[in-house]
């Protein structure tokens, strides 16, 4: 599969929108007749007329009988789930065909109903579900639509909303879409939906007290977006587009440059904004020349194995799982977990990239006791660029610091002895409670955002790592990787189902705008928006593959502005307009409820599944692209992508 390829999927209802008008069931009918054998035991009833299903009370009466002996729930007591006068009553269509020209709309159940039901059944066990749980034992919310879907309410049954056509679209062993009979029956769905998504999440009802007690005071506009303040999404928007085109994404807009081997087995990408870009895989690191069209195999290869320091190593031998650029990027820092399946590692390798030699082995130590360190990165977003640099941050579960390749007294360590020396622990914090960190990144002057397990993103200044100065609530979601822009005025999360874009900007009482990196933000603070892929995207990228290793474009200097914003997911790797996103006027957030999601993007499909996906440094940027080339690693190839100079709508 061609690296340039992009999918409609889009805007879907546009292409089959005949099917989604009240006046056209002679054709729903002809479809109905297509699946006769999707229908099961409900075909007969769905191919009788509206007026007779009304006027028929005895099979009505038959019918609701059959539903309590299967023990199915429905919200309305007093009609059936087939009555298509029903509160909860809705139209459901199936998409079939995937991604191919044949790939359309049909009807599954034309006179269907919903129902929000409370179980503990495990997803997909059975059709017998409960209002509580058994035994007081855990619960959740499920989606059932007639006796065809049964899903576990939650993010990641990627529901998509369109407003204006009273619709739904989600995943569930398939993409779904329901469509209501007025704008009532649509906004009540919506709303319990997003309640039991919630009651879900926190195990508390979604009352207004409980949201509040959630969210706190500070961040109600994220869980009641419309009491939010946006004023700084508006003031971002520069570039005038106040009524852009629907959507759509073109294939010429994606240029893709060259293609090559990667020897296989690559475990990380590491983009360098000097001469040099390298991959990591199971044997070695591979070197790449940097080009204005990308990155250019140079044909180097440093084997691990080529130093004999590695004989009598204090630190795991398994293939390492990050690596980090310093010193002018002359040299690597190269991570290996100790144990298989699990980030945290005891030590570092250094290696000296001129040489092509692991000079020393670090060990991570504090108050003489061994630790460890589940992620590393560079004091700031360019000081990788510093030929001086021997600082760089640590990150574990409960710890963030700074470690120093310098001793105590200031001088570099002698890398000769016997055995691992010990990294320097200069300042930090280890925190007393479960803080749960997994990832973190730094801005241009150093402040730090980090991200937890419980979907939090805590902002500290580069003055201390003690006390956040900033704690944005999670959305319900894990933070598995975050970014955030030079300036420190944008976060980007990454969680397994969606990004989440999040503006640090705030004015303090003296009518200064500043960012959250350097003060509390008070009470007026922007909700955040989210970043999805269309429900028929994520079926097609599997139900497995979930998305990682969210990044802005790459800038290292004041005055200028991230472009893109990039993620991977499964064989996809997905651009957004970082402009675009930010404009409030988008298409793409009309009619919306809830968070403003953007589902305007471009993708990149490989062949295989993508280890990583990285834009290299703006310097690589020339005069017929908006951006640098943007890089895409997996295991067995690597290939470099131009974006073209027409802007996406």
């Amino acid at each position: 599969m061609g690296t340039s390829q992009s999918r409609e999927g889009l805007d879907i209802s546009d292409a089959d929108s005949d099917q989604y008008t009240d006046n056209e069931e002679e054709e729903e009918e002809e479809e109905d007749d297509q699946y006769d054998d999707a229908q099961g035991s409900h075909q007969q009833h769905q191919q009788k007329p509206q007026s007779k299903a009304k006027s028929d009370p005895k099979s009505l009466d038959e019918l609701d009988a059959k539903l309590k002996a299967l023990k199915l729930k429905y919200a309305s007591s007093s009609s059936s789930s087939q009555n298509p006068n029903s509160a909860n009553s809705v139209k459901l269509y199936l998409h079939i065909g995937g991604n191919t020209p044949n790939a359309k709309w049909i009807v599954s159940d034309k006179y269907s109903s919903y129902s929000f039901v409370k179980t503990s059944k495990i997803d997909g066990d059975g059709d017998d579900d409960d209002d509580e749980s058994d035994g007081g034992g855990q619960s959740w919310w499920i989606l059932r639509v007639g006796a065809k879907v049964r899903a576990r309410v939650s993010s990641e049954m990627q529901l998509k909303m369109f407003g204006d056509q009273r619709r739904v679209d989600f995943v569930s062993s398939g993409v779904w879409a329901l469509k209501f009979p007025t704008d009532e029956a649509y906004r009540n769905f919506v709303t319990e939906f997003q309640n039991c998504v919630f009651e879900n999440v926190y195990g508390l009802e979604a009352t207004e007290e409980n949201k509040l007690k959630v969210y706190g005071k500070e961040f109600i506009g994220w869980v009641k977006p419309e009491a939010a303040d946006d004023s700084m999404w508006e003031d971002a928007e520069d570039d005038g587009l106040k009524s852009p085109e629907p959507p759509v994404r073109a294939s010429q807009d994606l240029l893709e440059e060259f293609e090559e081997a990667a020897n296989g087995g690559v475990q990380s990408l590491t983009l360098g904004a000097l001469d040099n870009s390298f991959l990591v895989n199971d044997t070695g690191v591979q070197v790449y020349r940097n080009l204005n069209h990308g990155i250019h195999g140079k044909g180097v290869s440093v084997k691990f194995d080529g130093s004999s320091s590695r004989k009598s190593s204090s630190v795991a031998q398994m293939t390492p799982k990050k690596a980090l650029l310093m010193r002018a990027e002359t040299n690597m820092m190269l991570m290996s977990p100790f144990k298989e399946g699990k980030p945290h590692a005891t030590g570092l390798q250094q290696l000296d990239i001129e040489t092509g030699k692991i000079v020393t082995e670090w060990k991570f130590e504090k108050d003489g006791t061994d630790i460890t360190m589940r992620d590393i990165t560079n004091d700031t977003k360019g000081s990788q660029l510093d030929p001086s640099e021997s600082t760089f941050l640590g990150l574990d579960d409960n710890r963030l610091c700074q470690w120093d390749m310098r001793d105590r007294s200031g001088i570099v360590q002698n890398i000769a002895m016997a055995n691992s020396p010990v990294l320097n622990w200069t300042q930090g914090h280890q925190f007393s409670k479960g803080t749960n960190f997994q990832c973190f990144a730094t801005t241009g002057d150093g402040s730090i955002v980090v991200g937890s397990l419980d979907g939090k993103i805590r902002l500290y200044s580069k003055t201390s790592m003690r006390q956040a100065k900033t704690a944005f609530p999670g959305l319900g979601s894990p933070i598995t990787h975050v970014d955030v822009t030079f300036d420190g005025k944008w976060i980007l999360g990454t969680t397994d189902t969606y990004l989440v874009l999040i503006c640090t900007l705030f004015t303090d009482k003296d009518g200064k705008t500043k960012t959250g990196f350097s003060g509390r933000m008070g009470n007026k603070i922007p909700a955040p928006r989210l970043l999805k892929l269309t429900p028929l995207d994520s079926h097609l990228a599997g139900s497995n593959n979930k998305f990682h290793g969210g990044h802005f474009s790459w800038v290292t200097e004041n005055g200028k502005q991230e472009r893109h914003l990039v993620a991977t997911v499964g064989k996809f790797s997905v651009i957004w307009d970082f402009q675009q996103v930010k404009n409030s006027a988008h298409a793409c957030y009309r009619n919306q409820q809830g968070l403003k999601s953007c589902y305007c993007y471009k993708i990149v499909l490989k062949d295989e599944s993508i280890v990583e996906s990285r834009f290299m440094h703006d310097k690589f940027a020339v005069s017929d692209s908006p951006e640098a080339p943007l890089v895409v690693a997996t295991p067995m190839k690597v290939s470099s992508i131009s974006l073209s100079g027409k802007r996406q709508h």
